[in-house]
């Protein structure tokens, strides 16, 4: 009888082991996961979302809101006087890996497309440790479309940016002709976005 008991706990000990490892490998799989989760229903969604309409921000068919700034060159560019051009106008920082992703994409569209696109790539300079990384950064990549500073977060906020990267489409009448699009974008994205522009 004392050796069935003794058995038996050894058994029931081994089991309690193999229980807690397999827990703890779970516990350690699901922390290293990236906090993602797909909110769009579609099981094919991947690196960012077209916001709903009913969210906060600009919609399609409103007047993009006018604003000036200067640029990382030092000269100032107001929306108003790209009216005539397609505009993409994107909202990053430095440090944001999307935001990285999505930059030599830009380029490449920009180099194919930068006659009748305007690129208006803003930096959200409030989230830079200094202005000089805004420059370092463009310097290393060539990045040679139009990069305005928002300094004090002003035209975020016209804009209701809550993610970085942040990208609207603005027909050649200056109105939004495109769901906004928050998360990376690539080529064949811009081209099909720019493309239902007037």
């Amino acid at each position: 009888m004392f050796k069935k008991m003794f058995g038996l706990t050894i058994l029931l000990v081994l089991v309690g082991i193999v229980i807690g490892n397999f827990i703890e490998n779970q516990y350690e799989n699901k922390s290293t996961e990236p906090n993602i989760y797909n909110v769009t229903g579609d099981p094919n969604a991947q690196g960012g979302a077209i916001a709903s309409p009913e969210s906060v921000g600009i919609e399609p068919g409103e007047v993009a809101p006018d604003f000036e700034l200067e640029t990382l060159d030092g000269s100032l560019i107001r929306l108003s006087d790209l009216q005539g051009k397609k505009v993409i106008l994107n909202f990053w920082y430095t440090w944001c890996p999307p935001c990285r992703e999505e930059m030599p994409e830009m380029q490449k569209f920009y180099d194919e497309y930068g006659d009748d696109v305007e690129i208006v790539a803003v930096n959200l300079t409030e989230m830079e440790k200094s202005e000089q990384d805004i420059h370092d950064f463009i310097d290393e990549f060539s990045f040679t479309y139009t990069v305005p500073l928002d300094r004090d977060s002003n035209v975020s906020d016209q804009y209701k940016i809550y993610a970085a990267p942040t990208s609207y489409f603005i027909g050649t009448d200056g109105i939004v002709q495109q769901p906004r699009w928050i998360g990376p974008m690539e080529y064949e994205f811009m081209e099909e976005m720019v493309n239902g522009l007037n």
